[in-house]
């Protein structure tokens, strides 16, 4: 994917919990909406077979299981309930993400769950609930933005289905998308973003490259790689805007003064997007729609933070997913502080 964020986001982990006691009617939503999408599942093999399924969405589900199944026996990722099953949400996005950060800080605020632990955004099964929160925010202070979610993943505590909300994207992103989310059930560290998405993206890339290789589609490789290209990119591009960011925001000088030279920054970014963008013979627009703030740099840099430290790790495994799983799972085994320290001597090697 170009980005996580498009219109808006197209992948999160989201837990639902049951209490209103914590969070208020928080919880009660997030049961509401996750009941909702369970109760919309079907097998995947009763919907291909029903005659009243159209061919395009039964070829795309033959799909899912051809990948699933691959990715159990060629990849290693688990094999259970999850992507076996397939629900119509009948909305464009299952859930939409709320992240904030304050006006003057690339650190986001961050929402502390039973199960998932602490995350850098908070997630709602209504459109309308996450504006609401964001403008609740915004009154606040925060700078805040809202994306939708087409794809989640409860971490194993469901057996997730596919949903038609991820049916929008190519062959090569949905199977990516399955490979991404089933690693999160691998591996996934309360309270680091960070670490779980960039430990899933390098999955993801190992698992399409096989997937691929593996059906005689290498050109398609060559797309994937091409969007790849531009995503690393903007990562380069977001990752030097935050760098000044946050020169800016550690200066003393009056707010006014602040926030003329962060919008100067801001600008700019949005001018070496677009150029990156056409290099690859690609329009901006979508991906600048959503607007650029402190939030919007935060959301974008989570999912690949530490994907070189998790690339060179598997180059050390000589690419044997077994080897990399297991090395992954001993840092996660850290203290933070520690298993940074150990990532860092990763990236300084890969560099």
């Amino acid at each position: 994917m170009i980005s996580k964020f498009g219109c808006g986001l197209v992948r999160a982990t989201v837990m639902a919990g049951i209490s209103c006691l914590l969070h208020g009617c928080y919880y009660m939503q997030a049961a509401r909406g996750q009941m909702d999408v369970m109760r919309k599942s079907e097998p995947i093999s009763d919907v291909i077979n029903s005659r009243q399924t159209p061919a395009a969405l039964s070829a795309r589900l033959r799909l899912v299981d051809d990948a699933r199944q691959f990715s159990i026996d060629e990849l290693k990722l688990p094999d259970n309930g999850s992507y076996r099953s397939y629900a119509d949400v009948e909305r464009d996005y299952v859930v939409w993400n709320v992240f904030a950060v304050p006006e003057f800080s690339l650190t986001p605020k961050r929402w502390c769950f039973p199960v998932a632990g602490c995350v850098n955004y908070r997630g709602y099964f209504s459109e309308q609930a996450a504006h609401r929160e964001s403008a609740r925010l915004e009154e606040q202070g925060y700078d805040v933005i809202v994306g939708g979610v087409a794809a989640y993943s409860t971490l194993g505590k469901f057996s997730d289905p596919v949903l038609n909300t991820m049916l929008r994207w190519d062959n090569v992103e949905l199977v990516v998308m399955l490979f991404h989310e089933l690693a999160h059930q691998v591996l996934y560290v309360k309270g680091d973003s960070g670490f779980n998405e960039s430990f899933a993206t390098a999955v993801e890339e190992v698992g399409i490259k096989r997937w691929l290789a593996s059906r005689g589609l290498e050109h398609e490789l060559i797309a994937y790689r091409k969007r790849s290209e531009l995503r690393q990119g903007l990562m380069r591009l977001v990752g030097a805007a935050r760098i000044d960011l946050n020169s800016t925001y550690s200066l003393s000088i009056d707010d006014d003064r602040k926030r003329i030279l962060k919008q100067r920054r801001l600008n700019q970014l949005a001018e070496d997007v677009a150029v990156e963008f056409a290099k690859h013979g690609r329009d901006a627009s979508i991906w600048l729609a959503a607007g650029l703030n402190n939030a919007r740099l935060a959301a974008t840099t989570l999912y690949e933070g530490r994907l070189p430290e998790f690339r060179e790790l598997l180059h050390r495994c000589n690419y044997d997913l077994t080897c990399f799983y297991a090395e992954a799972k001993r840092l996660s085994k850290l203290d933070i502080n520690e298993r940074n320290l150990q990532l860092d001597a990763l990236a300084a090697i890969h560099e």
